[in-house]
């Protein structure tokens, strides 16, 4: 089969021939119909992690967005078969560890490969096809008739979103939240966030992306390039946003969006940082624990989850398809990638057949 494989960090992905997967037993293979082109794709491509142990090594096909038809399903998986429209969870889960058992297996520490598409015995989904270990706790079986441009835009962004603001920040109707950063997970967290009831901030330095915002809902517009975005968003929300979300991942925009919370808020990270920041950025601790501001991390979304996020999907509250601005084929995933170095991307884009 074709896949876009990463030979040398920095350089483009390499469209090659390479092994078909197979299923093992508690597996399946899935016929990719679609996959989105995310950020943390980017993050990898240029060796990032490396301060985390979390370096992507050449060799490995990117991809962590996938969603397709199941064409091979192994002895023990008992909930899928041929046919069956998935999609796939980046944070690949054992199911069985303390964490999935209660629900958190987006933080398993199961003996698993635990991040599709980052590692070597989890090769990702810049392929025509892909393999999804655990499927019976993995797969997120898709109602009949979603696009599946539409389920790969419910990928890592969208299911990360949902999870910082309603599990990790409980984001509440009637609230502010602040998103610094209107990329992918950005307008993800703006889509449900209205949908959760909450008002909306966005902050940016990019017109069109400030224009997707409010065209998804943002109330407030804040050019960061133009003026103090810590006090835009506390003057436009009256004393700070209850909830505060970095979505980019950047010295700058994580200290901003802790800055512009209000007292007892929570601050969001979701933006992974780059070779800038190395994995640590500082910040105003002591002012923090006078107001008693709390720091979250969100990664990814449990699949044991999945069936909420897929019930506003059906009452049509979030419509991962209208972040869609882009669909290319496999081979022009290298060049898609790369462009996301100047920032030269907007909304989601996804890689179609």
């Amino acid at each position: 089969m074709r896949a876009a494989v990463l030979r040398e960090h920095g350089e483009p992905l390499s469209i090659e021939d390479v092994p078909e997967p197979t299923a093992d037993p508690e597996g399946v293979v899935v016929d990719v119909e679609a996959c989105g082109i995310c950020r943390s794709d980017w993050h990898a491509w240029m060796g990032h992690g490396e301060w985390a142990d979390d370096a992507v090594d050449p060799g490995q096909i990117l991809g962590h967005e996938p969603a397709g038809r199941v064409v091979e399903a192994g002895d023990r998986v008992e909930t899928l078969a041929e046919g069956d429209r998935v999609a796939l969870p980046f944070n690949l889960a054992c199911g069985s560890c303390g964490h999935c058992r209660a629900g958190h297996g987006n933080v398993c520490t199961g003996d698993h490969p635990h991040a599709l598409g980052f590692e070597r015995s989890a090769q990702g989904a810049f392929a025509e096809r892909v393999h999804l270990p655990s499927a019976d706790y993995n797969a997120i079986r898709l109602p009949e008739g979603v696009d599946p441009r539409d389920a790969a835009a419910l990928g890592c962004r969208f299911m990360t979103a949902y999870n910082a603001l309603d599990a990790r920040a409980g984001l509440a109707a009637g609230e502010w939240l602040a998103v610094h950063g209107c990329g992918g997970v950005g307008l993800s967290a703006i889509q449900i966030a209205r949908a959760l009831g909450a008002r909306v901030v966005a902050v940016d330095v990019r017109e069109s992306a400030l224009d997707a915002a409010a065209d998804l809902g943002a109330e407030v517009l804040v050019d960061a390039s133009e003026t103090d975005p810590v006090e835009e968003v506390r003057e436009a929300t009256e004393g700070g946003a209850h909830v505060s979300l970095d979505a980019l991942g950047v010295a700058e925009t994580c200290r901003n969006s802790v800055r512009c919370v209000r007292p007892r808020g929570a601050h969001v990270q979701v933006g992974l940082t780059t070779d800038e920041e190395k994995g640590e950025v500082s910040l105003p601790t002591d002012w923090m624990t006078r107001h008693e501001v709390s720091f979250l991390g969100a990664r990814g979304m449990p699949p044991t989850d999945a069936d909420d996020l897929l019930s506003l999907l059906a009452s049509d509250a979030v419509d991962p398809g209208a972040l869609v601005t882009r669909e290319v084929s496999l081979d022009e995933v290298p060049s898609r990638l790369a462009a996301m170095s100047d920032y030269d991307t907007v909304g989601v884009e996804v890689m179609t057949k």
